[in-house]
């Protein structure tokens, strides 16, 4: 009896054809390969090599060699929400509290929106001109040395 030669595993006979990689899974490596190169991990021409493989490849089983030996990447801090978050915030909480006013609707609730409206238009420029006023400290800081 003669064996055809057997060049590593097996591949078992109920698999069909490789799954052909989509330009969404070399874009996945090549944001992760970027990646390493702005955290040390890889030089640019490391990254260059394996960048023209990502886009060569053809096939998935050809992507995570690619990234295997880099460790994955660390989750980013949470950021702050910022002013904008902080605004939305205090709308939605001034307009529960004019909705579960005891008159809303009525014509009384008429001086309670206009107060609610003047106390909010304060601080918005309070907080224009708070900016305003650190970024002119920013324009003219003088060093007294």
């Amino acid at each position: 009896m003669t064996s055809s030669p057997t060049y590593g595993p097996a591949a078992p006979r109920d698999q069909g054809p490789p799954a052909r990689a989509s330009d969404a899974d070399r874009a996945a490596v090549v944001a992760v390969l970027h990646d390493a190169v702005t955290r040390g991990m890889l030089t640019l021409e490391e990254c260059d090599e394996r960048v023209a493989a990502a886009y060569a490849a053809r096939f998935l089983r050809e992507l995570p060699p690619l990234t295997a030996d880099l460790p994955p990447a660390t989750a980013p801090a949470p950021a702050a929400p910022g002013w904008g978050a902080l605004a939305a915030m205090a709308l939605l909480q001034l307009r529960t509290s004019l909705a579960d006013s005891p008159w809303s609707g009525t014509v009384r609730s008429r001086p309670r929106l206009a107060v609610a409206v003047a106390v909010f238009l304060v601080l918005a420029v309070l907080a224009v001109l708070a900016l305003g006023a650190m970024t002119l400290e920013e324009l003219f800081e003088v060093d007294h040395d």
